[in-house]
Formats: structure tokens, sequence, C-alpha cells
């Protein structure tokens, strides 16, 4: 068995083991499949692992339909699945409605039908095959956005119904494997596409690489894994005041005491818990909130998205929203999947 195989078994077999030792009773786990190198290798791996366990490995194909011909690569994807001795295998189809890019969208839709999957199919978890350079990707995106630490944090490797056991594994190690494995994988078009952001991150790594230095995939990886320790700090902090406040009445005083990083994920969490959109809140909408805590000068009301009012009435902090609708309050140790 070639050495990049090993490898990527080496880290399925660990993350199952993670998951067998979390929930024993386990017996069925899916695995999501594009038909490219990143999760075929992966694919391969989990079902030469379940040859020694007692595990039943479930395969769920997304067809977006954006592609003339998409319904042709899922079925030649099933086949290499078949080939690869995985024959649970579903193809699922999915509409894609365009509301905030098409990658964004996509990938609304495309989770949708995974969580579906995973109830139909009553699996223990869904294997997803993300690799090291998504990671590195994924970093570089949120500094190109002036994003926070959570969002520099990356993806998780394991979150709830999902685990991602190749964040340690490269691009090139996935395709290495594949040929060891005998499959031709598919390249998906969209991956040259430069309309799409990722593409033109995707591009701009060897670049960094040249220019900067070799290692720079690994560095923002490793970055991730420390920035997700810190923003799983931050966040358990503020999860921990906000339970013991009224989040559509907070004192101030109380408010001023907390370190700004803690500060702005309660305003967070106040904000979705009166009916903001979970993830719609940026830096510019949580400043001027910022200021009427630390920088009062008699200022008026800020509007947040969803129809979120926040205003300083008597040294508290009010929101309100027409009609009073309360919203679900958004779990900040993971805001939002690739």
């Amino acid at each position: 068995m070639g050495s990049a195989l090993v490898k990527i078994r080496s880290a399925v077999r660990a993350s199952l083991s993670q998951v067998l030792t979390e929930k024993p009773s386990a017996k069925a786990f899916g695995v999501a499949v594009s038909g490219g190198a990143d999760s075929l290798a992966l694919a391969g791996a989990l079902a030469l692992e379940s040859e020694n366990l007692s595990i039943d490995v479930f395969a769920v194909i997304i067809d977006h339909q954006l592609q003339s011909g998409s319904d042709v690569v899922a079925e030649e994807s099933a086949k290499k699945l078949n080939s690869l001795g995985i024959t649970n295998v579903w193809i699922k189809k999915v509409e894609v409605e365009i509301k905030d890019g098409l990658e964004s969208s996509a990938r609304r839709a495309r989770y949708q039908e995974l969580h579906s999957f995973f109830e139909e199919q009553e699996l223990a978890v869904i294997f997803l095959g993300h690799t090291k350079n998504d990671q590195a990707e994924t970093v570089l995106l949120g500094l190109a956005r002036g994003s926070g630490t959570r969002s520099l944090s990356g993806m998780a490797r394991s979150q709830e119904r999902f685990v991602r056991p190749l964040l340690d594994i490269s691009r090139s190690e996935t395709e290495a494997a594949c040929d060891e494995l005998g499959v031709k994988y598919w390249q998906d078009p969209h991956n040259e596409d430069r309309t799409y952001l990722r593409v033109r991150a995707r591009k701009l790594m060897p670049i960094l690489e040249e220019e900067i230095g070799p290692g720079i995939t690994d560095a923002l990886a490793r970055s991730a894994k420390l920035l997700r320790d810190d923003a799983d700090a931050l966040d358990g902090y503020a999860n921990q005041f906000f339970e013991k406040i009224d989040p559509e009445d907070i004192e101030i005083n109380e408010l001023i005491k907390l370190p700004r990083a803690v500060r702005s994920r309660v305003i967070r969490l106040a904000a979705y818990h009166l009916g903001a959109p979970a993830g719609s809140l940026s830096a510019d909408h949580i400043q001027p909130i910022e200021a009427l805590i630390t920088q009062w000068r008699g200022q008026g009301a800020s509007s947040l998205p969803g129809g979120v009012k926040v205003e300083r009435i008597s040294g508290r902090l009010s929101l309100s929203r027409p009609g009073g609708e309360i919203g679900e309050v958004e779990d900040l140790s993971e805001s939002g999947i690739s």
C-alpha cells in the first residue's frame, strides 16, 4: 500500500476511533462524495477500514444540477464507489436557489440535503473530504474579508453530524491515493473558473509559496487550529455571560466590564436571539452598538438585519424587534460550514 494511502487510511482510522469511542454502538457511517480526488480518497480509505469493523458505509453524491452533464458525473462517481467496495450509494439531486451568490447558495442546498441524508439513514456521522489545502484557503479568504477569530479558525474537524478526517492531509496526497486505489477522479471545471473567490484563493497559494517561501499552506492550517482554540474560549465566556442576562435589556455597566472580544460576541448573541438572521452581523454592524456602550454621546438607535433595533436607554442596552418575534440563539462555536 502506497505512502499516501497509508497516511489517509491512518487519518480515517483515527477519526473512526474517536467516533466509536464517543458512540460505541454506532454501526452506520456516511461519506459525502463529489467524485473529486479528496472525497474518493476518503471513501476508499473508509471502505478499507470498514472491512475490519462491524460497520456499514453509506455514500451520498449531491448533484447540484449546476452544470451540463452533472447527472453523468454523479453516475460515474457511483460506479467508482462500487469499485471501491461501497455498495450503499445514493445520488441526491438538489435545487440551488441563488440567494447570496452561487457558492454560498450551493453550499446551503448541499448541507440541507446532507442533514436529511443523516436522518434518513440514522448515521453516526457523515465524513467530509476537506483537506489541509481547503483549510488554508478558508483562512486566506477570511483574511481577505477582514473576518474575526471564528472565521479565521477555519473548519472544525468534528462538528456535530460531520467529521473532517483529512484536514492534515494535502490535496496532492489525496490525488496520489486515488492513483494507488486505481480510480480516476473528476476534475470539476468550476475549480478553474476565476469567477469564484475560492478559486482565486486556490490559484494564489502557489504564488505565496514561491514568493514567501514553502510551508504557507501548513502555516495557515496551523494558524486555524490555534485560532479555533482562542475562538472556542471567547465564545465560551460570552455564552456564560449571556445565560445570566435578559438579552433584551442589558446593563451597560456589566457590558463595559467585559473585554471587547467577549462583548461583541454577547451583542451578536442578543441580536440573534431577537431574530437577526444567523451569521448576518458584520463588524460594521457591531461597531455603532459598541459605541453605544463605550463612546456614549447621546447617539440614536442602530438597526440590524432582521429588523432588530438597538438603543441605549437609562444605562441599559435595549434590543427590540417589531412584532416582538424571538429568534433562535446562534451557536457561536461554529458560524458556518464549508
